[in-house]
């Protein structure tokens, strides 16, 4: 089987696990990763772009967050996948490491495995949290949840552990401070650090209007 030809099942396969998904982790947020991957990847050399797609298209197959937080999920689901299209296992086990340190999981994580593809998909997926895209999804998610959006009286909590920031049920306005502000100096290519900046600069300018307007002085 050719490689596009694999490409095409993996969609076709990510469209159907993600039916009913969430809508800030569903087929259009893989797609738009998937994207992001390959703009980055383009001016990065030396990598391989079959990983890169793989990893993209099934980064997100089982996010642990809807999971009751097992992220053993993820990498099981998509190693049966790739197992049944022949793959060899040195692809299958590299796309498997991919979705299991892709994720930002909040307290301070020593990464195991590491590579130039995992670098690329990372700042991606990361891409997708900044910018306009990633405040909708921010308050989607929040909703979803039936989060406040904001409290004055609870404070974003930068030393949560891992556990901790799994089981947050802290207002939407929160997760900004504790995930989304600190993505941009934690990409890892060239590309991806100047997406972030800008995307980065548009939630901050987000949030001084949303101060402004919950003040009453705008």
């Amino acid at each position: 089987m050719s490689q596009q030809a694999v490409i095409d099942k993996t969609i076709t396969f990510v469209k159907q696990q993600l039916h009913n998904a969430e809508g800030g982790h569903d087929w259009f947020h893989i797609e738009r990763v998937w994207k992001n991957a390959k703009l980055i990847a383009a001016s990065e050399s030396n990598v391989d772009l079959f990983i890169i797609e793989l990893g993209a298209l099934l980064h997100d197959i089982a996010d642990s967050k809807f999971h009751d937080g097992d992220d053993t999920i993820g990498p099981k689901v998509a190693r049966e996948f790739l197992e049944k299209q022949r793959l060899d296992e040195s692809i299958i086990e590299h796309v498997e490491n991919i979705i299991k340190y892709i994720s930002f999981k909040g307290g301070h994580q020593d990464q195991s495995f590491k590579s130039k593809e995992l670098d690329i998909i990372q700042d991606a997926d990361r891409l997708d949290a900044l910018g306009a895209i990633g405040i909708a999804r921010t308050f989607n998610y929040g909703g979803f949840k039936n989060r406040a959006i904001y409290n004055p009286e609870i404070k974003p909590d930068l030393n949560m552990t891992v556990e901790q920031y799994k089981k947050s049920t802290a207002p939407t306005i929160n997760h900004f401070y504790e995930k989304l502000l600190l993505l941009k100096d934690r990409m890892n290519t060239q590309t991806g650090k100047e997406l972030a900046q800008k995307r980065h600069e548009y939630m901050e300018n987000f949030l001084n209007q949303f101060y402004a307007e919950w003040n009453g002085t705008l």
